[in-house]
């Protein structure tokens, strides 16, 4: 068993072995071949620790408070008034950066894993949570929560796939011009329902004028 560690340097290994897991991968890593890639010795890791499997889930917990921490950073996030599409191209460009483009393989290479049911470890937060984190921005900007959820999920979706297009192939002005069409669908589906939501006021202010 672990020893009873400071929560703060346990969070600093943890991120230190997510730098170390997005260079190397980890659907197949020993603590051995991990410690040796941080220059230290597997006590590092068993001292805080029980076992791999302990490991992996606090680096998938940390992993996604790490994407929400990035999310809720984003400039216009919370404000009406910023086009969803900014928002999305801000996080299309941090994501795929020097500074995160090595955790953003990581996160896909995660998911994919999840996908095909190789991954002992639930990371509902990677895909559920993003969606519910878009859909408050599409409530704030007048979308019911229902409608906002799936368009969230839609959204989420196609921004992932083409985010991996991306990564495989490394073409970026056909991904990009993909993101521009998505940008444009998104915005147009908060003024539909800015506009719906205006016309169905006229309506009922007009019949309470009868």
């Amino acid at each position: 068993m672990p020893r009873i560690a400071d929560p703060r340097r346990r969070r600093d290994v943890v991120d230190a072995v997510i730098e170390q897991l997005a260079r190397t991968g980890i659907g197949n890593f020993s603590l051995r071949a991990l410690a040796e890639g941080l220059g230290q010795s597997t006590r590092v890791l068993t001292h805080h620790f029980a076992d791999k499997e302990a490991l992996v889930t606090a680096v998938l917990e940390r992993l996604d408070e790490q994407q929400h921490q990035a999310l809720r950073t984003t400039p216009g996030w919370d404000d009406p008034s910023v086009p969803v599409s900014t928002i999305v191209k801000a996080t299309w460009e941090r994501n795929l950066g020097p500074q995160e483009l090595a955790a953003t393989r990581l996160i896909r290479e995660i998911e994919g894993l999840a996908a095909a049911d190789r991954l002992s470890h639930p990371i509902p937060g990677f895909v559920r949570g993003r969606a519910e984190f878009v859909a408050s921005c599409l409530v704030a900007r007048g979308m019911q929560r229902d409608a906002a959820l799936v368009k969230a999920t839609m959204l989420n979706a196609a921004f992932s796939g083409l985010e991996t297009d991306y990564l495989m192939t490394g073409d970026r002005e056909r991904t990009e011009t993909a993101l521009d069409d998505l940008c444009a669908w998104i915005d147009a589906s908060v003024g539909a329902q800015r506009t719906g939501d205006g016309a169905e006021g006229r309506d009922r202010d007009a019949r309470e004028d009868r």
